[in-house]
């Protein structure tokens, strides 16, 4: 299974802490060993790293730990091979332009007879399920809106529609964001939590990293994390329920529906 890493925030905020644990678990900690990737969102732009090294022995996810790259949405994967070659083209996240604004996707699950039509205004360039996907998804969205960007809400729902056609189709827990809001949908295994004042003191699983936040945040900071497994043991975390879709703004949760859930 791969694996996923997503933050979304009130402000401009690092993923070091996070991804210091996380890119243990590409070929540390754990197998997955078919490559890695991380997209940073800064304004309307992307800073996209992709290597298909393991992450737990890539020189450049060294940089990326060190490297205090502030962002209001990160989407980071690991990568375990199920449909594709270990490739550069294979490598999660994907990057694709809806409506103006760059969009970021990485998806951890397998669909094996997933082969939709797919037009010329989004097509894949490598072989996985998970950027046929990808382009599935925005061409659905295309076709709904047209040319003019929805509001989050009406996003939402057309995002939840998406979802419910695949049902029955295999796993697809997958991370999407445009910048400012990130959908996070739940097949299997995700968590997430928010940190917000006052903060505390948290340790890392995979690593033996100790980060007290109260030396790093201001106080009207506020930052999601959402990963396939908790990355801290001493935080309690939201373990999101099977079959649902989550959307987080500005560092919190703002809808979530499917499962037994709906705000």
């Amino acid at each position: 299974m791969c694996q996923l890493l997503g933050m979304n925030c009130n402000a401009p905020t690092d993923i070091c802490f996070s991804f210091t644990g996380f890119r243990k678990r590409g070929g540390g900690t754990d197998i997955h060993s078919d490559g890695w990737g991380i997209a940073f969102f800064e304004g309307k732009g992307v800073r996209l790293f992709v290597d298909p090294q393991p992450s737990a022995r890539s020189p450049f996810a060294e940089f990326v730990r060190h490297y205090p790259i502030r962002s209001l949405s990160v989407i980071a994967h690991i990568r375990k091979a199920t449909q594709g070659r270990v490739a550069l083209e294979n490598t999660h996240p994907f990057i694709r332009e809806l409506w103006g604004r760059y969009w970021i996707f990485a998806h951890n699950g397998n669909l094996p007879h997933f082969h939709p039509l797919i037009n010329g205004a989004f097509k894949p360039v490598g072989e996985t399920d998970s950027e046929r996907l990808f382009c599935w998804m925005l061409q659905r969205l295309a076709a709904r809106f047209g040319d003019a960007m929805p509001e989050r809400a009406q996003l939402f729902s057309a995002l939840s529609d998406v979802v419910s056609e695949l049902e029955g189709l295999g796993t697809f827990n997958f991370l999407l964001s445009n910048g400012t809001c990130l959908v996070a949908h739940c097949s299997t295994n995700l968590a997430y939590i928010v940190r917000q004042a006052p903060f505390a003191v948290a340790h890392l699983k995979d690593e033996d990293v100790t980060v007290d936040f109260n030396e790093l945040a201001a106080s009207r900071d506020r930052v999601a994390v959402i990963a396939t497994a908790p990355l801290t043991d001493n935080e309690t975390w939201t373990i999101m329920e099977p079959g649902t879709l989550w959307m987080f703004h500005e560092g919190q949760v703002e809808c979530v529906s499917g499962g037994h859930q709906t705000k």
